[in-house]
């Protein structure tokens, strides 16, 4: 089958990107990595000894930047429905999170504990109908919110791709009154004409699940 004009279009953007080249030189697995970097950068969510979870992981950009954050003595834990190549420090799980053999295998490598940090770079596979685009990002994001609801600690982050667009402000209303602090990001890396943004929410207003004991880090 031949490429499409748009197909061809976006290929050459991507070899053409800025980001792409560097992602490569850098011998980074994802020009999203420095999406996550930038992040970190303006709002500090990673540090040494942090335990993190990061949601539709693959290919791994974003788990290798946290990975080389926390340390050896963080912890991260990766989940994809996708094959993920290995990455030394990440804990990689394959399948849904939200099936219930696969958060047993993720819960097992956490050791029971919350933790301080749950990334979500998660995005849609697109249909090309915006509105259809649009309620399976808001679907993404509100799985991870509920992900995070349940697995964070009290002084915990999250931070999830949310998309612009129809049902953009009663996520994050939802999302507000999940949590004490709530920004929106847009970093450098992230595509200009792209609706994507990221929300950096910290503090988790409720957390039914018993605190765990304290654990140096």
């Amino acid at each position: 089958m031949s490429r499409t004009k748009t197909s061809k279009a976006w290929m050459r953007e991507h070899v053409t990107d800025a980001w792409v080249r560097k992602a490569k030189s850098d011998g980074y697995r994802s020009r999203a990595a420095f999406k996550l970097m930038q992040i970190d950068e303006r709002d500090r969510i990673l540090r040494a000894g942090a335990w993190v979870v990061d949601l539709g992981a693959a290919p791994g950009g974003w788990s290798q930047v946290a990975a080389d954050r926390v340390g050896p003595t963080g912890r991260v834990v990766a989940v994809d429905l996708l094959e993920m190549a290995p990455l030394p420090g990440v804990r990689f799980v394959r399948g849904d999170f939200g099936d219930d053999g696969v958060l047993a295998q993720m819960e097992s490598l956490l050791e029971g504990r919350r933790v301080d940090l749950v990334l979500s770079d998660m995005a849609p596979n697109l249909s090309g109908i915006a509105g259809v685009d649009q309620a399976r990002g808001a679907y993404l994001a509100e799985l991870a919110l509920d992900f995070a609801r349940t697995h964070l600690s009290s002084n915990g982050v999250m931070v999830v791709k949310v998309f612009h667009g129809e049902g953009f402000d009663a996520l994050m209303r939802e999302i507000r009154a999940g949590f004490r602090k709530v920004a929106v990001r847009k970093p450098e890396a992230s595509r200009g004409r792209s609706s994507e943004t990221y929300v950096v929410a910290r503090d988790p207003v409720q957390n039914d699940a018993p605190e765990p004991s304290e654990r140096e880090v």
